[in-house]
């Protein structure tokens, strides 16, 4: 067997130790498991029947739609921004020499914050509505396809580039006539997953006032409207589980 390093060993025995305390901060003790049980019983017993009362399902459909449209509107955005902003952090191809760190700080400051700290920050400067969501996404959305168009970049077959600049030609061109159509596949795939992604998080946004159907959800759990807020879970179960299979049915045709 081999020995572990006294380093290799300390750094496991830390991280050991904080996973028990943690445990014994964060975890559910038994009793808070069994007394919370009869009260998740209550809240599931007042949401059932959920409500669908025609009135209520038109509002919460075109919430729907609002969300469809908040995450559809700052994909496509939030794409077409992610290729500039990736050739210029590209390691290979920027035409920005070190300063393409720069680009690369931004990528990873848009990646790193939470979408919901971001909605909070639009919501505070544009106003409450569905502007605050697709703002959020668009920026979400560059820190998500910014970094892998990127990495596609860099990793793009080399020897279409090198004779295309041989030849004289100019880093755009070498973008569009060389690198783009390399990574089309794998930028339309990581397009697809933005979407799906932005689905999901766009529910959520409403909860801090970003618009969409996660705004009608808030209200109806701050007004104790406890079968609205079934009604809208199964809503929102639905949809994601629709964008979900759509996407997948996309990348199965795509391959």
């Amino acid at each position: 067997m081999h020995s572990v390093p006294p380093a290799t060993f300390a750094v496991l025995v830390a991280i050991a130790a904080l996973f028990i305390v943690s445990v014994g901060q964060v975890s559910p003790s038994p009793s808070q498991l069994v007394a919370g049980l009869p009260r998740m019983y209550g809240l599931l017993d007042r949401m059932m029947p959920p409500n669908i009362e025609p009135a209520f399902l038109t509002r919460v459909m075109w919430r729907t739609v609002e969300t469809l449209q908040i995450a559809f509107v700052g994909t496509v955005f939030g794409v077409l921004l992610s290729l500039p902003i990736a050739w210029f952090a590209s390691r290979t191809l920027t035409p920005f020499g070190p300063l393409r760190h720069v680009f690369k700080m931004l990528i990873s400051l848009f990646r790193t914050v939470p979408d919901m700290v971001w909605a909070l920050i639009f919501v505070a400067s544009i106003g409450l509505g569905p502007v605050a969501g697709t703002m959020t996404i668009l920026i979400d959305t560059i820190g998500f396809c910014g970094r892998f168009f990127a990495e596609a970049i860099e990793d793009s077959d080399r020897q279409p580039q090198e004779a295309l600049l041989t030849s004289g030609a100019s880093r755009f061109s070498v973008l569009t006539g060389a690198v783009i159509p390399d990574i089309m596949p794998s930028m339309i795939n990581t397009s697809q997953f933005a979407l799906e992604k932005a689905v999901r998080s766009s529910v959520v946004l409403g909860l801090v006032g970003a618009g969409g159907i996660g705004q009608e959800l808030k209200v109806a759990f701050d007004l104790f409207q406890y079968k609205n807020a079934s009604t809208i879970i199964l809503v929102i179960f639905v949809l994601v589980l629709v964008m979900e299979s759509a996407t997948d049915r996309l990348r199965a045709k795509a391959q």
